[in-house]
């Protein structure tokens, strides 16, 4: 059952990766520059890239280091967020190139942390830092137990990851804005559906509560403390004290008989 399960979510994920490897291969026999079609901030021409920027790749290395993490990212989500899986990494896909061609080529330009400051921006992994902080953010939204494990997982195996979205004078060319757009997105996303649980999800946080005893709570104020005016409540209080004071006047009197009322 559960390896049917992981078939039927691998279809997406490796649809994705057979359409960008199908792209790859066309566009080095056919000489292609993928820069055209790739995200230009605030120009026009540049919007095309919205998209197809996430299909293209410019090197063997680039679609390679971009294609294992999607695909165990990606298949994550349709696994484990099924309900929500397709409509998050469609609002990842656009909403991570539609902030990257307002925001893109903004920040350091012209400086050793961002020299392509007119060059086109492609590549997946604005889509891939938007799912790997879809799967981290997700446990901290939710707070199921499953959420905040997948949360884990994901911390220690890419953990190296949250380097890529800072500005590097080593790696200039590099679309760190890309990355970190990609990962605003992928937050926003997660806080987007935080509300729809999935079945295994409700029924762990039904099992974590379904043996806490709430009848013994005590309450820090009485239940109808704000169904009374301030005089009824004074009221209460001054017969409070009244049926004190004659506890304490029977209790002395109790011990001394020959003390009277009049003498306390």
């Amino acid at each position: 059952m559960q390896e049917k399960k992981l078939i039927d979510h691998l279809f997406v994920p490796l649809a994705f990766l057979g359409l960008i490897w199908f792209i790859f291969l066309f566009q080095n026999l056919m000489g292609f520059q993928p820069g055209k079609l790739g995200v230009l901030p605030r120009e026009i021409r540049g919007l095309w890239g919205i998209l197809f920027s996430p299909l293209l790749h410019g090197s063997l290395d680039h679609i390679v280091s971009n294609s294992i993490p999607f695909l165990v990212l990606s298949t994550s989500m349709f696994y484990f967020y099924e309900k929500v899986a397709i409509r998050s990494f469609v609002m990842i896909y656009f909403l991570s190139g539609i902030a990257l061609w307002f925001l893109g080529n903004l920040f350091f330009c012209g400086t050793e942390f961002n020299r392509s400051c007119y060059l086109p921006h492609i590549g997946a992994s604005g889509i891939v830092y938007g799912l790997l902080a879809f799967l981290f953010w997700n446990g901290i939204f939710r707070r199921s137990l499953q959420s905040i494990v997948i949360a884990l997982i994901v911390t220690v195996l890419y953990s190296g990851y949250f380097a890529g979205i800072a500005p590097n004078a080593k790696e200039g060319n590099i679309s760190w804005e890309g990355h970190l757009l990609g990962a605003i997105m992928g937050i926003f996303t997660a806080f987007y559906f935080k509300d729809e649980l999935e079945n295994e999800e409700i029924e762990s946080m039904r099992d974590i509560y379904a043996d806490e005893d709430t009848s013994k709570v005590t309450p820090f104020l009485p239940g109808d403390v704000f169904d009374k005016t301030k005089a009824e409540r004074l009221a209460e209080l001054r017969a409070a004290q009244l049926r004190a004071a004659q506890e304490l006047r029977d209790a002395q009197q109790n011990q001394n008989p020959w003390i009277s009322d009049d003498t306390l």
